[in-house]
């Protein structure tokens, strides 16, 4: 059976999500930082997944 095209999935996987304590937890666990420090750094970066991957490389590797 093919996909129905005219459904949408508008969810952005793109983006961590500060307000969505379960998205949080999740890249903190993913990527070995704090919550704390994953709230600052979406506050720093903004909210894009990869440059927030990046940053909290950085972060763990000081």
């Amino acid at each position: 059976m093919a996909d129905d095209r005219s459904k949408r999935d508008f969810r952005d996987r793109n983006r961590v999500s500060a307000d969505e304590d379960y998205e949080v937890q999740y890249f903190a666990e993913q990527n070995g930082v704090s919550s704390d420090q994953v709230r600052q750094l979406i506050k720093t970066y903004g909210n894009d997944r990869t440059r927030l991957t990046e940053a909290a490389k950085s972060l763990r590797l000081s």
